[in-house]
């Protein structure tokens, strides 16, 4: 009987090899490619020339050892890194360690169900991920990561087991024990800050020892603290770094510094400042070959003579990159003896300062600059209140002799500058940022938008100018330069942008090469019109993210051709860089770059832009759950407001009165299906058709106030967002009151947003790239409480 010989299976084709590793959800290889097309023996070699060659052309890409993907391809679940925020609001992530040459997919990040608080940028997060149609991924998060902190901050709890600590950093993977004896007569529910205790167990929960009693969860310091905390903030200075602060002293002789005691040179400060590293003064030029020119300063306290390269001051500033300011709290980047003392521009006392003469013509153009290391003397600390109402006529407390001799230059000087500006065509927006109003005993009273003066615009104009001249100086020595750049926006970005303005009868030509001065140009005709915040807010979210480099790119919102940070070294470590720089170059002393600082420029550029990263977002997170504490009184009541972000989880919504900003979950709307229509920032309801617009007038009734996470939730009320007074005067009779147990009991809120949580994980499961849809559940669902910034 003959032989039967199994027929041979044929050789795959490419077309048949990627169709394969397309429908593979996560990255395979050779091996897994020959088994699925029973290749073996010498067929192999073929195979893997195969592979090589459409590596070769781009089609495929290498994502692990001997493991290929489609390019742009993610695994279903991996490890993403949070990275920004799109113009929708929206937190998006990124693959942590992306080699390829092509740009990382999108990777939407949906709000973490287990907890309302905001994902930090940097943040690494153990995600599942969805692919969408249009290439993008929706991330759901299975674990966030983080490693335990040496310093811990969490709410302290009593039960017959003993003492607990329940970190408020949702990143936390435990509870701690605190034993009696290590608990300083800690009291049930409340806030501690506290310490690892050395342990050498394997097994069982880490034991802590409290170091600090704060206080109740609802105060106002508490909330910051959370914030701070949440964020990785370094709050504590090294030992080394706090002595170093107190053996600083005062210059006491010349030397070869320029004196500049007798000028007349003011501090323009905020009321509530207590550190002054800026002075500024003006006075016209004396030159006939610039008629109607002007002469002006600015001073610059000399923080590099205190804080030399290397020193454990400089180490701690680095670490820290920048001060942290929040509204009841300031994180300085040096110790309080220099910042509030030996670095500030006091009145009346001699400072050791870096600065630069500006020679400008009549329209603002600069002419010539010049830089020293001097020694000056403040002649006033004046606030911008007191600067606006003396150039407006009324004296008040600066005194006549100030008016002539220093407010007016001022003003000349500064209505040059703003021609100049106005001539190069800035990007002019016009946003509302909000104040956090406390009271003498720290709590709050009000929230309210933060007045712009020209007072305030002047000494913008100063510093900026300061600032060209600085990175124009260190071009000119050729000396390492740690400019502060601001890429074009993303054309993406601008095409989605004019999209919604040409619908608004706003049309931004396509194609152009966008400028700064045609953005403005729309602000200005919408200056008029009801929508005109939601186009400014719209025109801010197209916008890049300005960052530090030591690469020059020019700045886009400014239309400058070389920018960097000079004004401010007591709280910005660029600053101080850029004053080490110009010591080295202009040889001004001993204390300026080490001769090899420039190989570690661009490491440092990185470093420092995520410290701003993480102090902005520490500051925004803290002005959020300060406004929550503030709302907290008035759970029930109806307010008008402004639909501020459209995604595909509800809507964000902007109260006027407060400037809040709560969300609307996608389920609480009126009962039908809703498609996200990405590019025109939109919902719309497929049955009825209710479409819900970015810059939509609403009235929101407050559902939901949770200051420990600073989360509001809203639901729409029918109606154009008029008066509510009757209804919020019955309604405000049946609000739980602020503070109440009830309100703030840790362990029912945590509840109650797990609760949420699973709700919202039943809901939306199936989504489309640019739609989202979402039946409408029971009246009481409720979604995450605070937008993504």
């Amino acid at each position: 009987m003959a032989k039967i010989t199994p027929k041979a299976t044929p050789f795959p084709s490419k077309e048949k090899v990627l169709a394969f590793i397309r429908e593979s959800t996560t990255p395979v290889g050779k091996r897994e490619i020959a088994r699925a097309f029973r290749i073996k023996g010498s067929n192999r070699i073929p195979l893997k020339a195969m592979l090589k060659e459409l590596e070769r052309e781009g089609i495929l890409e290498s994502r692990e050892k001997k493991k290929v993907m489609q390019p742009g391809h993610l695994p279903p679940v991996m490890v993403i890194e949070v990275a920004d925020i799109d113009e929708d609001g929206e937190q998006l992530a990124t693959p942590p360690d992306w080699d390829s040459e092509t740009p990382p997919p999108r990777i939407f990040l949906a709000p973490d169900n287990r907890s309302r608080a905001a994902f930090a940028t940097g943040e690494q997060v153990l995600a599942r991920l969805t692919r969408n149609e249009d290439g993008s991924y929706e991330a759901h998060t299975i674990r966030r990561l983080g490693k335990t902190p040496e310093r811990i901050l969490g709410i302290y709890e009593r039960s017959s087991e003993g003492g607990r600590l329940r970190p408020t950093d949702r990143r936390a993977k435990s509870d701690f024990v605190v034993r009696s004896e290590d608990s300083r007569g800690a009291v049930h529910g409340e806030l501690v800050v506290a310490t690892l205790k050395p342990s050498h167990r394997r097994v069982g929960l880490r034991e802590v020892r409290v170091l600090e009693r704060v206080g109740p969860i609802d105060t106002p310091r508490s909330l910051s603290l959370i914030a701070l905390y949440e964020h990785d903030v370094p709050m504590a200075f090294s030992r080394e770094t706090e002595d170093a602060a107190k053996a600083a002293t005062a210059v006491e002789t010349l030397g070869s510094r320029d004196d500049l005691r007798n000028l007349p040179l003011v501090t323009i400060d905020g009321s509530d400042a207590r550190d002054f590293d800026d002075a500024v003064w003006a006075e016209s030029d004396e030159d006939s070959n610039n008629p109607g020119g002007w002469h002006l300063m600015v001073a610059i306290a000399d923080v590099a003579h205190y804080v030399t390269a290397g020193s454990p001051l400089d180490r701690d500033a680095y670490k820290r990159g920048n001060s942290t300011y929040l509204p009841n709290q300031v994180v300085p980047m040096l110790p309080e003896e220099l910042s509030n003392g030996w670095c500030s521009l006091k009145p009346g006392v001699d400072r050791p300062c870096l600065a630069v003469h500006m020679w400008i013509d009549t329209d603002g153009n600069p002419l010539r600059h010049r830089f020293v290391r001097g020694l000056m003397r403040s002649a006033a600390r004046l606030t911008y209140e007191q600067v606006q109402d003396a150039h407006n006529g009324d004296v008040g407390e600066i005194g006549s002799h100030l008016i002539d001799l220093v407010v007016k230059p001022l003003y000349g000087a500064y209505q040059a500058l703003l021609a100049a500006r106005e001539k190069r065509g800035t990007l002019e927006l016009e946003l509302t940022e909000r104040r956090v109003v406390m009271d003498d005993a720290g709590m709050i009273v009000a929230i309210e938008p933060r007045e712009r003066l020209d007072s305030h615009k002047l000494i913008e104009e100063f510093m900026i100018s300061a600032n060209v001249a600085a990175a124009t100086e260190l071009e000119r020595l050729n000396r390492p330069c740690m400019y502060r750049i601001h890429e074009q926006p993303d054309p993406v970005k601008i095409e989605a942008l004019s999209a919604v303005l040409a619908s608004m009868d706003l049309p931004l030509a396509r194609g152009q090469v966008i400028r700064p001065k045609v953005l403005t140009q729309v602000l200005k005709k919408a200056s008029e019109r009801p929508e005109k915040p939601m186009i400014n807010e719209m025109i801010l979210r197209a916008q890049s993210q300005a960052v530090y480099s030591p690469e020059n790119i020019g700045h886009f919102g400014l239309a400058l051709s070389r920018y960097a940070h000079f004004t401010s070294p007591i709280r910005r470590y660029a600053d101080l860089l850029v004053h080490r720089a110009l010591i080295s170059g202009l040889k001004l002393g001993d204390d300026g770059l080490p001769p090899d600082a420039a190989e570690t420029f661009e490491e440092t550029a990185q470093h420092i832009s995520k410290t701003e990263r993480r102090s902005s977002a520490a500051e925004r997170d803290a002005v959020d759950r300060l406004t929550a504490a503030f709302m907290a009184d008035k759970v029930g009541r109806i307010f008008p407001g402004r639909i501020n972000g459209v995604t595909r989880f509800g809507l964000f919504v902007t109260l006027d009165d407060s400037g809040a900003d709560g969300l609307v979950p996608m389920s609480s709307l009126p009962d039908d299906r809703y498609d996200h229509i990405e590019a025109k920032h939109c919902l719309v309801g497929r049955r009825w058709g209710r479409v819900y617009r970015l810059g939509d007038h609403v009235a929101a009734r407050l559902m939901e106030a949770t200051p420990v996470t600073g989360g509001l939730v809203l639901k729409l009320v029918e109606g154009d967002g008029g008066d509510h007074e009757d209804e919020n005067a019955e309604l405000e009779t049946s609000a739980p009151a602020s503070g109440s147990a009830s309100a703030w009991d840790p362990l029912k809120k945590s509840i109650a947003h797990k609760k949420l949580g699973d709700r919202r994980a039943r809901g939306g499961k199936k989504r489309t790239p640019g739609k989202t849809s979402a039946r409408k559940k029971s009246p009481g669902s409720k979604g995450p409480g605070r937008r993504p910034k």
